[in-house]
């Protein structure tokens, strides 16, 4: 793909740097002097050093830069129907970690029209997968500033799967996860850096424009709504909602005051009213598992598509909204209920504490899962493989224990290639059922609700993991919790000695060059 790169600065600035061409060695020698002292000819501070273009993800290391945090975006979305165009703007709210010169936002697959750093033009350059920006004045060590870029995004534009918008006939979803919201707006896209959100999304007034969080406000006027969001709690870039399309908003209760909003396809309502009319329950059973809900409401959004090109996973827990395609809700209960409570599962596990790397997925998809498969088996609905109880399901685990190391490495080191594979998933549950085994139950639930408290709003490691289980616990857990997450060997299962892993044939070298879809590794799924 080819990415058209743009330079833009105020004419001031292009006037003084022509006349610092011109000028005479000694008046050289003078402006030089000026700006080490730290202020140019123009009288704004000058000097820092550029922030750094990674995080350090060991599995997206090109996510993020390390000269500032974010505190807040405010994304403004106008949708043109006639073009399919998404005009668009982002103003970040953050604060230097640094004495910044230059800073970059991760950004793909948009023309960037203007960028402005404190109301001032910037000067920017798009690179192929970040937004380089070079502020008009020096951003002193924990500074805090704003940077509003004004861009327009065509969400049909990159190829799948490499797309976090989800187009549709009426018009787009998007789906973030794991490194793609940087293809919607710019941002440090990374789960580490969780910020405060609001959306302003402006739409033909025939269409319906939802987000993440709680209705603000809505404006009507000449043929276009406009709408606000806001989040209650902090986000990471990868979790964000944004839908415009024909769709009904409905709402119902839920257990404990718990306001539930689902956005549905408004010639498909009442078809995926009994999939949507199991949440309540759902959420009932699993508070009496991990705490009160805790986000400020719930739903789902059947995107208005089937189309097996708009995004290839099954569900997707965008925050306080799972996004799904309608025809998979259509299933009878026992087909859907599972894999509906493992994306309700993410409220805790990967939206409430979102994984401080990618390498730690297996926090978000092994709990997911674990909570999923107890759900279907308390209901004696058989799994795919026919199996109708955890132990015998994490007995069959176990057994492909070694070849699963082998193919996709341990459980918590994956690669880009490996990352949605089942040693993420189901491999994630036999570390959790390994701990529940060693540890009992009660002690095991401890541990899930210290660690939930303890990392709420914010986002955890699996070394924090280790470390609240052996706190709860009253045992170091630091080895045995390390070998069954990073060994190259499946560990004895507690509790079970007659367990056996079957030795590894074969190589699945070629098959891990690819990127594997989102959720097709769960368990939940029939």
């Amino acid at each position: 793909m080819r990415y058209r790169t743009r330079v833009t600065a105020p004419a001031a600035a292009l006037l003084g740097t022509t006349a610092a061409l011109a000028l005479s060695p000694a008046a050289s020698a003078a402006a030089r002097t000026r700006t080490a002292e730290g202020q140019d000819a123009r009288g704004l501070r000058t000097g820092g050093t550029p922030g750094g273009d990674s995080l350090g993800d060991p599995v997206y290391p090109v996510l993020g830069n390390t000269g500032y945090r974010v505190s807040a975006y405010l994304l403004d979305f106008t949708y043109r129907a006639d073009t399919r165009l998404v005009d668009a703007s982002v103003t970040v709210t953050a604060y230097a970690t640094q004495d910044l010169s230059l800073f970059s936002l991760d950004a793909v697959g948009f023309e960037v029209r203007r960028v402005r750093v404190g109301g001032h033009e910037a000067v920017f350059e798009q690179r192929p997968e970040k937004l380089v920006v070079t502020p008009p004045y020096r951003l002193a060590d924990r500074a805090k500033f704003t940077v509003r870029v004004d861009y327009t995004a065509d969400p049909r534009k990159l190829p799948f799967p490499y797309n976090g918008w989800v187009p549709t006939p009426d018009g787009f979803a998007v789906a973030g996860q794991p490194d793609l919201a940087r293809t919607v707006f710019p941002c440090n896209d990374h789960p580490s850096d969780k910020a405060d959100f609001t959306f302003r999304i402006t739409a033909p007034e025939a269409l319906t424009a939802v987000a993440t969080g709680s209705l603000v406000s809505t404006r009507t006027a000449n043929g276009t709504t406009t709408v606000t969001y806001h989040s209650r709690e902090p986000l990471a870039t990868e979790l964000i909602q944004v839908t415009v399309g024909d769709y009904q908003v409905i709402e119902r209760p839920g257990p404990s005051g718990l306001r539930l909003r689902d956005v549905v396809p408004t010639a498909r309502a009442a078809a995926l009213e009994p999939a949507l009319s199991l949440t309540p329950n759902q959420i009932t059973w699993l508070e009496q598992r991990l705490g009160r809900f805790p986000l400020e409401t719930y739903g789902i959004l059947p995107a208005n598509t089937d189309d097996p090109n708009a995004f290839d996973f099954t569900g997707l827990e965008t925050q306080t909204l799972t996004i799904y395609k309608p025809n998979y809700l259509l299933q009878a209960e026992n087909l859907i209920g599972s894999h509906m409570m493992h994306e309700l599962v993410h409220t805790w596990f990967g939206n409430l504490v979102s994984p401080a790397t990618w390498a730690d997925l297996w926090l978000n998809e092994g709990h997911a899962d674990y909570y999923g498969l107890l759900y279907r088996y308390e209901r004696g609905w058989p799994d795919s493989i026919g199996l109708t109880s955890m132990e015998a399901r994490m007995k069959d685990v176990y057994s492909r224990g070694d070849q699963w190391r082998q193919d996709a490495g341990p459980v918590a080191s994956p690669t880009a290639a490996t990352l949605f594979h089942s040693q993420r998933y189901t491999g994630g549950v036999l570390v959790l059922y390994a701990l529940w085994t060693l540890v009992g139950e009660e002690v095991f639930s401890r541990i899930e609700h210290t660690f939930l408290d303890r990392y709420r709003n914010s986002h955890a490691s699996t070394d924090q993991y280790i470390a609240v289980a052996s706190e709860v616990s009253g045992q170091d857990l630091t080895g045995f919790l390390t070998e069954w997450l990073y060994g190259t060997k499946t560990p004895r299962m507690p509790g079970h000695p007659d367990w056996t892993v079957t030795p590894p044939t074969g190589s699945t070298a070629r098959r891990q060059l690819l990127r594997a879809p989102k959720d097709q590794g769960s368990a939940t799924l029939s």
